[in-house]
């Protein structure tokens, strides 16, 4: 069992495991969630011979509250110190964000270049977003989506974030029972919701400011069912565009909504797996004994 380490910021402290040896690879969770999220995709990264920080960003999970902003560029400056925290000198990491936290590693990238080998965004919000409105009219889970989301963050509604949860995993984890009651109980904290409502007013547009400044490959993974946009897969298109040409690419998972790495987490490392290989290489002996 990993054992739960606190790195102290500016502001407060971030709660964080580690796993593994190897290569760093920094997860790294969307909002009204915890590192918890990552624990069926964990154990492939391990096995595979990557040793990986799993963080609980600002204000979420067992990290503090009371931090002074939970924009992306805030939560960027995080995964960056906690990665310095975990490198030594020219050592680099791959990040991997899911939803605000995609924006939060593009920043990351375009910040510390030196540091940061590679992105991989789930489901990432990493563009400034309109309201499709055509979308709106053909698809019930995005104006599903659209509502819910709005009555969590206008009024902190635990029973409207708990019904956009069931609509955003589309494919149940094994444990989802178990895993979604201890989400509705650390959500029911009140400093926990203001943290989700907080990080729901930032834009994206300090991301997508970024992508043009990213100079490592990005892989975006988004779900074929995922409540958020109308064309998931033409919004990780989008995301591509704005990036340096042929950096960028998109997978998507079919029968995955927004949490792909928790629903279908077999899908996702087969996707992740090639990638990292590419970007962050792991010892060669390491990688045949895991596979072996």
């Amino acid at each position: 069992m990993t054992q739960t380490q606190h790195l102290a910021l500016d502001g407060g402290s971030i709660a964080y495991d580690v796993a593994g040896d190897g290569p760093l690879v920094v997860l790294a969770h969307g909002m009204g969630d915890s590192r918890r999220s990552y624990r069926h995709l964990v154990p492939g990264l391990v096995a595979a011979g990557y040793r990986v920080a799993n963080a609980d960003l600002r204000g979420c999970g067992e990290s503090s509250t009371g931090w002074d902003g939970y924009s992306r560029t805030d939560l960027a400056g995080d995964l960056v110190a906690l990665a310095r925290h975990l490198t030594g000198p020219g050592e680099r990491a791959v990040v991997v964000g899911q939803s605000i936290s995609g924006g939060a590693a593009t920043i990351a990238a375009a910040t510390a270049p030196d540091l940061v080998a590679g992105l991989v965004e789930l489901a990432p919000f990493t563009r400034k977003q309109s309201t499709d409105l055509g979308g709106l009219l053909r698809s019930k889970r995005y104006r599903s989506s659209g509502s819910l989301l709005a009555r969590t963050l206008l009024l902190g509604s635990l029973p409207a974030w708990m019904r956009y949860l069931e609509l955003a995993y589309p494919t149940k984890p094994a444990d989802w029972a178990a895993e979604r009651a201890h989400i509705e109980a650390l959500m029911a904290e009140p400093e926990r919701m203001k943290v989700l409502q907080a990080m729901a007013k930032s834009s994206p547009a300090d991301a997508g400011a970024r992508l043009p400044d990213v100079r490592c490959p990005v892989l975006v993974i988004e779900g074929s069912l995922d409540p958020d946009w109308a064309d998931p897969r033409a919004e990780g298109e989008r995301v591509v565009a704005e990036l340096p040409e042929g950096l960028g690419e998109v997978a998507v998972v079919d029968g995955a909504g927004h949490y792909p790495h928790a629903e279908t987490p077999e899908q996702v490392l087969a996707l992740v797996l090639p990638f990292l290989q590419r970007t962050l290489p792991r010892d060669t002996a390491a990688g045949q004994a895991a596979g072996a």
